[in-house]
């Protein structure tokens, strides 16, 4: 399904003048395809064609940007399987899972098309003491300017489509730079906006390497960076970014908490589900499982049945729900953790096990809360469990992380839903599912180590505009 080589695009064109970048097939770790590299010199003509491009980008009428979203919308639809292929063999993510990440990177241009032509303004009252009687407000939307975006490799599709399409919706030009392990997607996305009308210069879609990606965060003519991403990379990123605007979206080491009164049939499924999905590469993955004590073992007993019931292998099968990993150092690195945690007295209750990049699903208990799986974001297969007796100690548990993206509570009491509500320490709860759970229009993001803003295409168009107010003095 991969061509033989893609380019990348400079200034809405293709570009190929190499082909430096080998993606592999992250399950047989042969060449899959290869990828034009842009230099330091690339990337700073992207820029500045994406200054030239702002003033004919901010004045294109909302449905003309609605016009672009919504081609975007058609194409991605109608090359959906090519666009799981792709992302099933450069993740190495199931082929189910790369459907879903299809459907939802479509859903993300549809509600960003919609959102296109709401992006309104306030009348305001400045009347509000005799000083400025004959005085009278509003203030509009416009657009940021030139906008830096780093997405990270493991929603390849739809994490770019949160930077992409609400900059398409706010008339922001931007330059995206893709995870090097995981291009595809993005270039592919770039190729469906270079069939559109979007004036030259409004984007560019760069691989390159490390040390030659600065530019994405320190130039001054960029008015905005969205990363995602480590949480070590990216607050390093905010440090040297200069004045512009940022927004972080990075890791976690997300809790679950199961209450006395919860369904268990449903929250086993939806704990393995939230665990396990992607071989658990996600920063919103069920890493902590803290279940009441009456049923803690009935619950441990469950997920270890149904953890024992996936199927590890190709990607490509249908039946695969365990893929590898994004490589064999990062299934070792993860291997490790689990090995320090068993020293340290945990007991690993299934999986443990590696075959190169691929890492059972595992489930561990007994774990020291000083080791790094419990600690740090694991970032792949593994989930520890463990127990409490009053609700104010889940919440407390939950709380002890440096981490603060999403929590997830199973349970039935509306009272004790809303104590979660207000005492977690969290950008989202997610009552009666796991924290893994997303819709794209929803405000996502977190607190403390997890980032700085919000995701979801309403609130990245609000981050992606200032306020300009106007006043009206009628003369008395």
């Amino acid at each position: 399904m991969l061509a033989e080589s893609y380019p990348y695009y400079l200034a809405n064109e293709p570009v190929a003048p190499n082909a430096d970048l080998i993606v592999t097939d992250k399950f047989t770790g042969t060449p899959a395809t290869r990828v034009a590299l842009a230099t330091p010199e690339a990337i700073n003509q992207a820029i500045g064609a994406s200054v030239e491009a702002a003033p004919a980008l901010g004045k294109l009428p909302p449905y003309e940007r609605q016009a672009i979203l919504q081609h975007c919308v058609d194409r991605f639809t109608e090359r959906a399987e090519e666009l799981a292929q792709a992302l099933c063999i450069e993740a190495g993510k199931p082929i189910k899972d790369s459907r879903g990440e299809v459907s939802r990177l479509i859903d993300t241009f549809r509600i960003a098309a919609e959102e296109s032509v709401r992006i309104n303004g306030v009348v305001q009252n400045l009347e509000v003491s005799a000083r400025a009687r004959g005085y009278r407000g509003m203030y509009k939307r416009v657009p940021i300017g030139p906008c830096s975006f780093i997405s990270p490799f493991n929603f390849p599709l739809n994490l770019a489509a949160h930077k992409v399409a609400p900059a398409i919706a706010a008339g922001c030009p931007f330059v995206l730079k893709p995870a090097s392990l995981t291009p595809i997607g993005a270039l592919i996305i770039a190729e469906v906006l270079a069939e559109t009308s979007l004036p030259k210069g409004s984007f560019s879609v760069l691989p390159c390497r490390r040390d030659g990606a600065d530019l994405f965060t320190t130039d001054d003519r960029l008015k905005l960076l969205s990363f995602t991403g480590s949480p070590e990379v990216g607050w390093a990123l905010k440090a040297k970014a200069g004045k512009k605007k940022v927004i972080l979206e990075l890791g976690g080491n997300a809790a679950c908490v199961v209450a006395e009164d919860a369904d268990l049939d449903d929250a086993t499924q939806r704990i393995v589900f939230g665990a396990f999905y992607q071989s658990g590469q996600s920063c919103i993955g069920v890493q902590r499982i803290i279940a009441h004590e009456t049923i803690y073992d009935e619950l441990r007993d469950r997920l270890v049945t149904a953890t024992e019931a996936l199927v590890s292998g190709d990607p490509k099968n249908e039946k695969t729900f365990i893929g590898p990993m994004i490589s064999e150092n990062e299934a070792k690195r993860l291997e490790s953790w689990i090995q320090s945690a068993t020293q340290a007295g945990g007991k690993v209750l299934c999986g443990g096990k590696r075959n190169g990049a691929i890492l059972e699903a595992t489930l561990l208990e007994s774990v020291p809360t000083s080791e790094q799986i419990c600690q740090a974001e694991a970032f792949g297969p593994v989930a520890v469990m463990s127990s409490y007796q009053e609700f104010s100690e889940a919440i407390e548990t939950v709380n002890n992380s440096t981490f603060g993206l999403q929590a997830g509570i199973f349970m039935r009491d509306l009272y004790r839903a809303m104590e979660a509500w207000d005492d977690l320490d969290v950008g989202g709860v997610v009552i009666g599912d796991v924290p893994s759970w997303r819709v794209d229009n929803m405000p996502y993001g977190g607190v403390k180590d997890s980032g700085l803003g919000r995701e979801g295409i309403q609130f990245a168009i609000e981050d992606m505009t200032e306020i300009r107010n106007l006043v009206i003095r009628t003369p008395q």
